[in-house]
């Protein structure tokens, strides 16, 4: 379910609920698991001890960076970015201010280094803008706040980039949402 809280034209775009708890489960239990592992085969009570602690000691440093590089994105109410509605709308994040009808392409990229999903925003001006979102957005979420809040001010390139990527069936099926033709400011 998608968090955000709306203040006249000024929507904060923040991580789902469902998204937090999801994120906190995952880095926590990893490294429960592997410190379990760890104790486990440091015990050599079993004939799998070696792989036990071979294991733990393996995964640890994964899950721990994994981790280290997630911790931001669990503060709690930490707004991803903000979206100025209007002919002269913004994205704000903490990077970076983009006018809208400055974007040609909008896309979200899972980082392959740390496996963090990030907004990447290409602008007219050949920039390019990461907005990190701690894999608190999902994809449907994304997808959502793009078409509903951003479309309406895209520019007709980048209307028709944004078309060949979402699936508005999908958008109307799983969360029940129609795209508007008119723009809601």
């Amino acid at each position: 379910m998608l968090n955000l809280k709306k203040e006249e034209n000024t929507i904060h775009i923040k991580g789902s609920k469902f998204m937090y708890g999801w994120l906190m489960l995952a880095t926590v239990g990893f490294l429960f698991a592997c410190s379990f592992l760890i104790i486990q085969g440091l015990k050599f009570e079993s004939d799998y001890s070696l792989f036990y602690l071979g294991s733990g000691l393996i995964f640890t440093p994964f899950f721990l960076y994994i981790t280290l590089w997630s911790l931001p994105g669990l503060k709690p109410g930490k707004v991803l970015f903000t979206i100025v509605k209007g002919e002269n709308g913004t994205i704000k994040s903490k990077v970076a201010s983009i006018e809208i009808k400055n974007i040609q392409n909008v896309d979200l990229v899972r980082n392959p280094l740390n496996l963090i999903n990030d907004i990447v925003i290409e602008t007219f001006d050949n920039e390019t803008i990461k907005i990190r979102t701690y894999n608190l957005l999902d994809d449907l979420e994304y997808q959502l706040v793009v078409d509903q809040y951003l479309y309406p001010y895209f520019m007709e390139n980048a209307k028709k980039a944004w078309d060949r990527k979402v699936n508005l069936d999908k958008l109307q099926r799983v969360v029940k949402y129609e795209r508007k033709t008119e723009r809601m400011d």
